[in-house]
């Protein structure tokens, strides 16, 4: 008898909400002055964590405070994020895994898109925290082989 190892690879997604609105009453507000600080910090935190390396990305919902919030990153990084429809990131969440398998890729989005991403994700309840919190991150941890497992973070 003889076995054989494909090897164990672990894919990290990590989720956030896009950061802080300016105050107004347009359906989809810009980024605020404070937003765009926490953009530049999110960008200072995954830009050695992410990197040219195919099997990371970074997947942003089409709402316009998702992109802003992905650009200073996406800059520092040369990359072009995957764009999605709010409405299709399910779908957008099983490209992403089966795209960057054994990578890590940042999904920003609203907190109804974060509830659909996990819910592909296997972890439901992972983003169902209360209130609007623009500064949690949730890192979802998806061994190719075990359970998957979600870190709540406050930035």
């Amino acid at each position: 008898m003889f076995a054989v190892w494909h090897g164990a690879t672990t894919t990290v997604v990590v989720l956030a909400r896009p950061v802080e609105k300016d105050p107004g009453t347009i359906d989809d507000p810009p980024l605020s002055a404070e937003g765009e600080e926490r953009a530049q910090r999110l960008a200072q935190m995954f830009a050695t964590s992410l990197s040219a390396d195919p099997r990371d990305g970074i997947y942003v919902s089409d709402e316009r405070r998702a992109q802003q919030t992905a650009a200073p990153l996406a800059e520092r990084l040369h990359r072009t994020p995957e764009v999605f429809k709010a409405a299709d990131a399910r779908a957008a969440a099983a490209g992403a895994l089966h795209e960057h398998t054994g990578g890590t890729v940042l999904v920003i989005g609203s907190a109804a898109t974060l509830q659909r991403v996990s819910r592909e994700l296997g972890v439901a309840d992972a983003t169902s925290a209360p209130g609007d919190e623009a500064d949690v991150l949730y890192l979802v941890s998806i061994p190719s082989f075990g359970h998957t497992h979600v870190l709540r973070l406050k930035y």
